[in-house]
């Protein structure tokens, strides 16, 4: 029996894969790396790279510090690579109308109580509550997250760009 050995990648060391299509046409199927997407994106740029219906998974470049976000659901990130803190905010005011999906962008911090913050490393995972403003920030090297969340008018959308198109 032949060993395996499996690599997870990272922002600075990825290998894109591919897909074997038999009998079908490539484009047909979405493939990406989330690595190679992040590697070409703007910091806090989030492209989908999964999409079922109405919800998506985002590639998201951690560097920096972020804008402040929130959403009107529940979201949820993973850590892919570097090291994050997520502080929270409990605004005084609802910062998405009831209904909305996505994230939504806040123009800056909101008036509110400090829910704290979390710090995440590869392979965690932090909820983004409900009705909660959040922000990102990465002192060290840029990192990559994949963020869950319904999509909206912050979910950009590449797929010509990042899907496989020749088999």
């Amino acid at each position: 029996m032949s060993m395996q050995k499996t690599t997870f990648g990272s922002l600075e060391n990825f290998e894109k894969g591919s897909v074997q299509v038999i009998d079908d046409n490539p484009k047909h199927y979405a493939f990406s790396n989330v690595f190679e997407v992040a590697s070409k994106s703007k910091p806090y740029e989030k492209v989908a790279v999964g999409k079922n219906l109405k919800y998506v998974i985002e590639a998201v470049r951690a560097e920096g510090t972020s804008p402040w976000f929130a959403a009107a659901h529940d979201e949820a990130t993973l850590v892919m690579d570097g090291e994050i803190e997520i502080h929270f905010v409990k605004p005084d005011q609802p910062p998405v109308p009831e209904g909305k999906e996505g994230t939504v962008r806040l123009s800056a911090e909101p008036k509110g109580k400090s829910m704290g913050w979390v710090k995440v490393r590869r392979g965690h995972m932090a909820l983004l509550p409900k009705g909660s403003a959040y922000q990102f920030r990465n002192t060290g090297k840029p990192g990559v997250l994949m963020v869950q969340t319904i999509q909206g008018e912050n979910t950009v959308e590449k797929w010509s760009e990042i899907c496989q198109i020749k088999p």
